[in-house]
């Protein structure tokens, strides 16, 4: 899985002009499944992310993280993370996961996410949607499961 992290003052999320999920402080996450991921990538996200120490601490240091301060997380599904742009000029979808596969683990990450205790919104998973946030720091960070010990 790949995940693309920011750190937001707020978020919401949007198909055919209706709001379809908000949050205030915390973190907007876009998440791609790949072909190969399993329970145990979105598991080991879930954990990581949560417990990135992104947020300001009383010093004003990176030095907390989302559950620590309370913060919200506004989860989107992004497909097109998985694109392979080394060749030709069009993207290559061919490592993301089919959509049953893709649509199991995402709901399987945000369940995760919940479990935790944290305010957690979501997307239409499929849908076209229009992503709206406000990126404080700005902090944005790239997490890949493939980075976990032993995988792959």
């Amino acid at each position: 899985m790949i995940a693309v992290v920011q750190r937001v003052s707020q978020a919401a999320v949007f198909v055919d002009g209706q709001q379809v999920g908000a949050i205030g402080p915390g973190l907007c996450v876009l998440l791609g499944v790949d072909a190969l991921d399993s329970e145990a990538d979105a598991a080991w996200l879930a954990e990581k992310i949560v417990n990135l120490r992104i947020f300001e601490d009383d010093e004003g240091k990176m030095n907390r993280g989302l559950m620590e301060t309370g913060g919200q997380m506004l989860v989107v599904s992004q497909f097109t993370l998985l694109g392979d742009c080394r060749k030709g000029k069009r993207p290559s979808f061919a490592k993301a996961a089919p959509p049953e596969k893709g649509r199991a683990l995402y709901e399987h990450f945000v369940g995760l996410v919940k479990d935790k205790g944290v305010v957690t919104e979501t997307g239409v998973f499929g849908a076209m949607m229009d992503v709206r946030l406000n990126n404080s720091g700005p902090v944005t960070l790239v997490v890949q499961s493939l980075a976990a010990p032993g995988k792959r």
